[in-house]
């Protein structure tokens, strides 16, 4: 089961799972987008289904755990993105925010969790981002809800290990995808800029694939960002005294 399907890493991973013969169910709130993905991965020759649900509700996520029954792979992806000071931030934003990135998560995998231990057998990956450990000016909110996927994830791969159930998170840099344009639609967020500089979202769903062949905690995409929380323990200060310019810079 893949959240946030319609589009970018989401997406990419229902393509690459179900080519690699997995049934996938694909769960986003863009009916529309979803039904298209299901026949394009149908017409492929894999096996797809559709969920239409609002993930920053209980009952929504209880509806979709309902209908879904049980996953050998739970991938959380879904996340909402927004760039500028966070005292400028509507609350309402940062609600809906937390609500996916935070709540959403923890909620399904509490749901899709304890049976996957009685099977003893599973996958629960968490889709990241490096922002989780270089928290940086302009992305206060969305940098911290990175980190709490971070310390679930390793709290979860230390409570599952020898259980047959495996967690993991995906650290990922910046990727190409309309996550960048939808975040800039939010009210007063900022453009995002590092969205210029992404990877493809195919590669990030390669690499997804890859986890589940030999699973392991942490999977930075790219490989070289393993080296970014030690530029921060090491060099964070450097990012104090130049963030807030760049921050600056933009909101100007």
């Amino acid at each position: 089961m893949i959240t946030g399907a319609s589009s970018g890493i989401g997406l990419a991973t229902a393509h690459r799972l179900a080519a690699a013969g997995l049934k996938v169910v694909l769960v986003a709130r863009r009916l529309e987008r979803l039904i298209h993905a299901r026949d394009d991965i149908i017409g492929a020759g894999g096996r797809a289904e559709v969920i239409c649900s609002d993930l920053t509700s209980d009952a929504g996520r209880r509806s979709v755990f309902d209908q879904v029954g049980h996953a050998d792979v739970l991938v959380n992806n879904a996340g909402l993105g927004w760039y500028g000071y966070f005292a400028e931030m509507p609350w309402s934003v940062a609600r809906e925010l937390l609500q996916v990135n935070v709540t959403a998560s923890a909620h399904l995998t509490s749901l899709f969790l304890p049976e996957m231990r009685a099977r003893r057998y599973g996958h629960v990956i968490n889709v990241g981002s490096i922002a989780g450990s270089i928290p940086s000016q302009g992305i206060a909110l969305y940098a911290a809800t990175k980190s709490f996927l971070d310390a679930f994830t390793t709290s979860l791969h230390r409570e599952t290990m020898g259980s047959g159930v495996h967690s993991s998170v995906v650290r990922a840099g910046p990727v190409r995808t309309e996550f960048y344009g939808v975040a800039v639609e939010r009210r007063h967020s900022l453009k995002i800029p590092a969205g210029r500089f992404g990877i493809s979202a195919t590669e990030v769903a390669s690499r997804i694939w890859g986890l589940l062949l030999r699973p392991r905690r942490i999977l930075y995409v790219p490989a070289w960002l393993r080296i970014v929380p030690w530029l921060e323990s090491t060099f964070g200060w450097l990012e104090d005294m130049i963030g807030p310019v760049l921050l600056r810079r933009n909101s100007a």
